[in-house]
This record gives C-alpha cells, sequence and structure tokens, in this order.
C-alpha cells in the first residue's frame, strides 16, 4: 500500500491525525522499500524511530495497532513505566523484546495453522474415526484391512458433516505447547526449562470422555502440533520480529525526569532510559527461539508529556526518536465525527448488543451532537481523556435500557437529545460528581 492508501485506511478507524498518519504511513513503506535493495544498502539504513506527543484518547496506540494488523505485523504494546534499571526489582527493558518474538510466533503459527487447516482437520477426522471403530486385530487379512480402511474413510467423512457429533469418545488430551512467553527468568533457566517440558510431553497425556463435537476443538492444538514444522515456524517467527517488528512504548514521558524535579538524578527512570538506549539503537537479545537483533525493529514511543517535556529524555534517547509528531487535543466536531464516521462506531456496538436480546436501538442525530458536547465538556471540567469519555458518556444513557432490555424485547428504542439531556445535563454541570460519575 502506497502512503496515501494507508492514511485512507487509517481514516476509518482514527479521527484528524493527519500529520502522525502520514509520518507512520511513511515510516511503514520506507520499510517495504529497504527490503527491495541490494543487501549492502539495506543494511545501512535503519527506521527512523517516531515520538508522539498528545493527550490521552487521541489515537497514538490505535494508529499503530490497526496498521500493524493491517500489514500483519509482530505488534506489542508496552508501559515505560513498568520497567526498572538492571538490579531493581522488576521487569527488564530486554523483556519487550521477547514479547514481540512471542507476538511474532503466534501470528507466524496462526498462519501456519489456516494454511495447514485441511490436512490438520482431516487428521481429527481421522483419529476420531478410529476412536468410533473397533481396532483391527492383529493378523488380519488383506481383505479385512481393506475393509477396515474402507469403513474408516466412510466413518471419517460422517464425522467430518457432523453427523455423530453426539457420540461420545475417550482422547488422549497431550500437555499444551511449550510456553514461550517472557515469564522474568533468566533465559538460560528457561531454555532448560522448555527442555524438560519436551522430554516429559506426552508422559503425562489425561484421558478424557468427550463428545465428537468437543474432540474436534481439542485436538486442533494436538494436530497442529503434529503437522506443522515447529522449527520453521521459529525460524519465520524470529526473522519476521526482526525485519518487521513494532514495538509501541507507551507513557515514555513518565521515565523521563523533569529539570525542575528534586530527584534530577532518581536511578529508576535515568536507568530505565539508559538500559532501553541499546535496545533502540541497536543490541543483540537472547530470546527462547534464539538471539534477534533490534536494529531494524521500528519503535514508536508515546506519551502526553503533561509535566516533563520531550528534551527532559536523557539526549542519547532523544536522538534515537529523530521524527516527531504532536498530535491534537480532540474538539466537539473530531468527538461527533468519532461517533458517526468510524468502522465500528460506539453506537453501532450498542446497537448490534442489545439487538441479540431483541432490542431495536437508534441513536437520533442530536442524540449524538448532544454526546459529543456533554463528553467535550467533561473533559473540560476534568481530566482530558479524549475519545474514551464518549464510553463514558454512552453507557450512562444506555445503562437503563441495557438492565431492562429483556421488558424492551421486540420493541423500538430511539435515544434522542431529550433523554440524553435528562441523564448527563446535571452531572456534567456538577463538577464534583463528574469527576467521580464521569
Amino acid at each position: 500500500m502506497t502512503p496515501r492508501e494507508i492514511v485512507k485506511y487509517l481514516d476509518d478507524y482514527v479521527i484528524g491525525q493527519n500529520e502522525a498518519k502520514k509520518v507512520i504511513a511513511v515510516a511503514l513503506r520506507n520499510r517495504w522499500r529497504r527490503l527491495n535493495l541490494p543487501p549492502e544498502t539495506r543494511d545501512e539504513i535503519s527506521p527512523k524511530n517516531i515520538l508522539m506527543i498528545g493527550p490521552t484518547g487521541v489515537g497514538k496506540t490505535e494508529i499503530s495497532r490497526r496498521l500493524a494488523k493491517l500489514f500483519g505485523l509482530p505488534f506489542v504494546k508496552v508501559e515505560a513505566s513498568k520497567y526498572t534499571e538492571v538490579g531493581f526489582v522488576g521487569r527488564d527493558v530486554e523483556s519487550m523484546v521477547r514479547d514481540l518474538v512471542m507476538a511474532s510466533y503466534n501470528l507466524v503459527r496462526e498462519e501456519f495453522e489456516k494454511k495447514s487447516g485441511n490436512e490438520i482437520d482431516v487428521w481429527i477426522n481421522d483419529t476420531i474415526a478410529k476412536k468410533l471403530l473397533p481396532p483391527l486385530p492383529e493378523g488380519a487379512t488383506e481383505q479385512k484391512v481393506e475393509d477396515y480402511q474402507k469403513a474408516l474413510s466412510r466413518m471419517s467423512e460422517r464425522v467430518k458433516n457432523g453427523e455423530v457429533d453426539h457420540l461420545r469418545v475417550e482422547i488422549e488430551i497431550s500437555q499444551k505447547p511449550v510456553d514461550l512467553s517472557d515469564n522474568g527468568m533468566p533465559i538460560e533457566l528457561g531454555k532448560l526449562q522448555e527442555s524438560f517440558s519436551k522430554l516429559f510431553s506426552g508422559k503425562n497425556d489425561v484421558k478424557k470422555s468427550v463428545t465428537v463435537k468437543e474432540a474436534k476443538e481439542a485436538l486442533k492444538s494436538q494436530g497442529a502440533d503434529k503437522l506443522l514444522d515447529s522449527d520453521m515456524i521459529k525460524t519465520e517467527a524470529l526473522k519476521r520480529a526482526e525485519s518487521g517488528g513494532i514495538i509501541f512504548i507507551d507513557e515514555i514521558d513518565k521515565i523521563a525526569v523533569s529539570s525542575k524535579s528534586q530527584g534530577r538524578n532518581d536511578p529508576s527512570k535515568e536507568g530505565v532510559q539508559r538500559d532501553l538506549l541499546p535496545i533502540v539503537e541497536g543490541s543483540s537479545v537472547n530470546t527462547k527461539l534464539g538471539q534477534i537483533k533490534t536494529d531494524n525493529i521500528l519503535f514508536i514511543a508515546a506519551g502526553a508529556f503533561h509535566l516533563a517535556k520531550p528534551s527532559d529524555l536523557i539526549p542519547e534517547l532523544q536522538g534515537r526518536f529523530p521524527l516527531r509528531v504532536e498530535l491534537e487535543a480532540l474538539d466537539e466536531a473530531a468527538l461527533y465525527a468519532i461517533l458517526t464516521q468510524t468502522k465500528n462506531s460506539l453506537p453501532s456496538q450498542y446497537v448490534a448488543l442489545l439487538s441479540v436480546e431483541e432490542v431495536e436501538l437508534e441513536f437520533n442525530e442530536s442524540a449524538l451532537m448532544a454526546l459529543a458536547k456533554y463528553a467535550k465538556m467533561a473533559n473540560e471540567a476534568t481530566e482530558d481523556i479524549g475519545a474514551r469519555r464518549l464510553h463514558t458518556v454512552i453507557e450512562r444513557v444506555v445503562e437503563d435500557i441495557s438492565f431492562l432490555a429483556d421488558d424492551y424485547k421486540g420493541q423500538k428504542f430511539t435515544i434522542d437529545e431529550p433523554l440524553v439531556n435528562e441523564k448527563l445535563d446535571s452531572l456534567v454541570k456538577s463538577e464534583d460528581q463528574s469527576r467521580y460519575i464521569l
């Protein structure tokens, strides 16, 4: 996709913030351009990391998350405030890279499972069919073997078509695949644990009596483990994390130390910045899948920077985020556009939820304008939490209808401006109530 097409796609999910969309669209396009260069040139080009500055709830995370999903890229969102300097109790910054590798592994495994879906289904159907048929006796004649194979084929077809879903079978559930996530233990110890898991996997299989329908679901993971090439998945996962991974570091302003602060030499905050520096500029990190270089991982940092400024970060780290983009606070028009123009907008979500109860919910135009107005007023009266305020005000309006949905079954209910005013007017105008309720 060209940068223009990327921005157009994002317009369906994030209102405004055109500058931020352009910067990230170009950053992603540059990754594709880099991969199409000769190796000697490609190795010289590294991603231009991005620093997004703006209040909460304006779309910083959503822009990055949507793009990662669109392109099938490994993506993790982490909070800078949960990391501590090496030597302190807490998570070390390298764990964000291990989280990315885990996300990449899950993504690639899912893709392999989809590609091999038919083979896995055939294995599951055959396995269940063998449980439903009497076993073939030892020393059976060729005719008996041939008859058994025909019966097995017919039974597999019946299992596939759901004709025997009600029957019960006894199956063996293998232990879960090895957990590759970061659990805080040293990598060497983690690998030792993985080796023991492989050594003893299958020894403690659990026998369960379940219906054929339940067995189909229970055997999916086991079928994937048997038929997929785990080494190929790990290699591809590591490669994809290395060349296409995105790490979104939120709340980076929380590890910046303001020049006005008395704790300028705070070892926890500045220490985290110093530990983060080699990862962002490019280093090798040990993971359970192997060593990964972070040189070509795209880092997107974001923060509100209410109490600190980007210049309060250590200079070396500032230099590693050369692209700066400021996101605007949302005004009433933007909040209204979020309610009416985005895909899977909040009103449409509530309409869908209540349709399950056979209640036809409708928001008229004046009600949506009033919701945007009250959301803006609440943001001004208390903390500005951006579009997240819309969740609060809509929930307040729809709360009683949701609670009494069974009374409105088969009816149409219209949310209009008078109802919105009745539910929100007194709350928004009372600063004390607004602070605690909205």
